[in-house]
């Protein structure tokens, strides 16, 4: 049986939910995180939301095509046959193909930037490990390890999908792929100079920073404000948009923040 403490602890818990998903009242005006994006619009937040989302296709193509410049190295190396250079891909897109899946359920449980951090986390940890492989089974372990933490790069694209307007994405979403585009060209770039130097190992230790950077300016990025509102935290997905709208120099809408109609 209860005790006083305990029904009345439970009783203020009960009130505390009420509260947080509590319905606004008949006539009162209500928004959604759409309505507030969009009125909201585009500015200042966006252009740094853009450049640092849009960098993690960087370090994405440069951990990808890492493998095209080493492949060669590590042939002669380990004395490989054609098969086994192969299979280093295979495996590589493998972990990217399983992770993938895991972590898109994980973000949708779990939000969307702590599985971003993780996964840079992730990919930067098991790349830097890489360059010490002693053997080729390693070696070949730890890439798919690699390519499973850059599956979760995508959760990036996410964020920055959810905070911009609808007339915005047409054209900022497929203009972020230069981003990629430029990791792809600063990896051949690197090896056609580390590697001649001073080894494939160190090219692999070189193509990690530019993960590592980003891992310190994630903290200026906010949790996506739709999944705070799914997982019925008003208070954060409306202090996130507040913060957009301030940086914006624009005006919330009027009004209540509520979940959209299911």
């Amino acid at each position: 049986m209860a005790t006083a403490p305990e029904e009345a602890e439970n009783t203020i818990g009960l009130e505390e939910i009420h509260m947080e998903r509590q319905e606004p009242s008949k006539g009162q005006k209500t928004y959604t995180v759409e309505e507030a994006v969009e009125t909201i619009g585009f500015g200042r937040f966006h252009i740094v939301l853009f450049l640092i989302m849009g960098s993690t296709g960087v370090a994405e193509a440069m951990e990808i095509m890492l493998i095209a410049v080493v492949s060669p190295l590590i042939r002669c190396e380990w004395q490989l046959q054609d098969w086994q250079v192969a299979l280093v891909t295979t495996m590589v897109f493998f972990g990217y193909m399983v992770f993938s899946i895991v972590l898109g359920l994980l973000a949708d449980r779990y939000g969307r930037w702590k599985i971003l951090l993780l996964s840079f986390l992730w990919a930067a940890y098991f790349s830097l490990l890489t360059s010490f492989a002693p053997s080729y089974i390693w070696f070949v372990f730890l890439r798919a390890m690699v390519g499973g933490g850059v599956s979760g790069h995508a959760q990036g694209l996410i964020i920055k999908t959810e905070f911009l307007p609808t007339k915005y994405r047409g054209y900022m979403l497929p203009l972020s792929q230069v981003f990629w585009l430029a990791g792809s060209m600063l990896i051949i770039g690197l090896a056609s100079v580390v590697n001649p130097t001073i080894g494939w190992r160190w090219l692999i230790r070189i193509a990690s920073i530019p993960g590592i950077l980003l891992i310190l300016v994630f903290k200026f990025i906010p949790e996506s404000a739709r999944y705070n509102i799914s997982t019925g935290n008003v208070a954060a997905a409306l202090a996130t948009l507040q913060r957009i709208a301030k940086m914006n120099g624009a005006v919330m809408p009027e009004g209540v923040l509520r979940e959209p109609a299911k």
